[in-house]
């Protein structure tokens, strides 16, 4: 799942996976972890996975940070504005350590993994550093460190899913959840970090994720993302990497689960709860996946599908597995078989080489597709990717900024485009909470993931409403429910 630049965004009236999340408090115990999740839905699903585990250490989740004995903080190490962040953050809790030396604090996820000498040694910032596959040692580790040492773990697994972790559901509304079914990533883009953060694919057992979509089900939710960095090649069969799939026996290749045929298993299992997923990539979206969309009307009309750059040229330098020709060719694929399908991109200004040509490429492709809503920020060089090792990064801030500029003023007007299409019709919206402009208001989501307001009228969270919109804006349809 790649990490998106939300400040580059049109303002929306709420968001799904905030920049930053801290757990709420939960459970009993002898002490208490206080969280902040940074990044990717991934990294919020992991904290739960972490106050899972710890959990049964003793430890129950807190959003006061004046009683914590741990603090932890699951980051991001996508772009450099994010890792400062967090560096911030760092410094801020060995402020609050200074008055008070028992507070362990550590670090998890991306950013532990690729900067754990500096955050141990050179800064000494933390005194425990875990990588996103390591979760399961960390009462261990904590031992260690109440032993007086530092303590790290940052091995990357072939096996490690967490399927058999019951998540301690945090900061959430009780309406919506996330289910990791797949960890790490073999794509190798040229710009991204992940497959060095987060090791290679691996994908969940389909049993535990369908067991997990109806415990949420029985607990009151009634919304589930389905999480991988890319889901579309989720592949089961008994065991191990993806890429290992061709040496498995032919028993295991004929009880095979593609993610089509999970998808189909989520959706009869839970018919009653919306289904989404994220993140897919175009060359692995299967025709199957979008027959499967369209079959379940729980399964949301919804595709997150980043493109990252409109030239085939740059599509090739940055190793993205599919061109020009062939996005558009699945763009149109999708228009047929799901016609009210909402869409979404990813999109990099700048990449290394890109000419002002292929940057108008990119706002062509835009053009065509007419994308709903989307998430763009420019190219920045992460440590240890193809491209900081072989590219020079030589497109200068300024144009960055700029070619940013106009992608981002397209998308505006698509959005709003797009938005204003849906004046006068009825929205079915699953209402998720109060808006944060207005208590008098309501906000849900329709099923192409666009927000909806409107006044609130005797219903309640988790409602499923039919609202007529009226006007909008950039990022959200405002109207009226009707019916009772």
């Amino acid at each position: 799942m790649e990490t998106l630049d939300k400040s580059s965004l049109p303002l929306a009236e709420e968001r799904q996976g905030e920049v930053l999340s801290k757990g709420s408090a939960t459970r009993e115990g002898d002490k208490r972890l206080y969280i902040e999740s940074y990044g990717c839905q991934m990294n919020f699903s992991d904290s739960e996975i972490v106050a899972s585990i710890l959990s049964g250490a003793g430890y129950a989740t807190t959003r006061d940070l004046e009683e914590a004995d741990l603090v932890l903080l699951n980051t991001c190490s996508i772009r450099d504005k994010a890792e400062q962040t967090v560096r911030k953050r760092l410094q801020f809790f060995n402020q609050v350590k200074d008055k008070k030396p028992e507070l362990t604090v550590g670090v998890l996820g991306c950013m532990a993994e690729r900067l754990k000498e500096q955050l141990l040694d050179e800064e000494k910032l933390v005194d425990l550093v875990v990588g996103p596959d390591a979760y399961r040692e960390l009462p261990q580790l904590l031992e260690e460190i109440g032993g007086g040492q530092k303590a790290v773990n940052v091995l990357l697994s072939k096996e490690e899913t967490y399927g058999d972790v019951q998540p301690v559901r945090l900061g959430g509304n009780g309406i919506t959840a996330f289910i990791s079914i797949t960890r790490g990533c073999d794509n190798m883009c040229t710009f991204c970090v992940v497959p060095f953060t987060r090791g290679r694919e691996r994908s969940r057992k389909p049993e535990t994720i369908v067991q997990e979509a109806q415990d949420l089900w029985a607990a009151g939710y009634k919304e589930i993302t389905l999480l991988g960095q890319n889901v579309d090649s989720f592949l089961w069969y008994g065991g191990g990497p993806k890429k290992d799939f061709a040496k498995a026996s032919e028993a295991a290749k004929a009880t095979a689960v593609d993610f089509a045929q999970l998808l189909e298993r989520v959706a009869l299992a839970v018919p009653e709860m919306r289904i989404r997923f994220s993140t897919s990539n175009p060359q692995d979206m299967s025709d199957s996946v979008l027959h499967a969309i369209a079959r379940h009307k729980n399964i949301c009309n919804y595709i997150h599908l980043p493109v990252q750059s409109g030239s085939s040229r740059i599509l090739k330098e940055m190793n993205r597995g599919h061109d020009r020709e062939e996005y558009i060719a699945l763009i149109d694929r999708i228009r047929r078989i799901i016609p009210d399908c909402g869409l979404s991109q990813d999109m990099i200004a700048g990449f290394p080489t890109e000419t002002e040509d292929e940057h108008k490429e990119t706002l062509s492709l835009m053009e065509y597709v007419r994308y709903h809503f989307g998430f763009m920020f420019f190219y920045s060089e992460r440590p240890n990717t193809y491209a900081a090792r072989n590219k020079t990064d030589d497109i200068p801030l300024e144009v960055k900024k700029r070619r940013l500029n106009e992608i981002i003023d397209m998308q505006q007007k698509h959005s709003l485009e797009r938005n204003k299409e849906q004046i006068g019709k009825v929205q079915e919206v699953l209402i998720e909470g109060s808006s944060k402009r207005s208590e008098e208001h309501w906000f849900g989501r329709n099923p192409q993931n666009t927000v909806v307001v409107f006044p609130k009228n005797g219903e309640r969270p988790g409602d499923m409403v039919q609202v007529r919109v009226d006007s909008c804006t950039a990022a959200t349809l405002l109207g009226e429910k009707i019916g009772s």
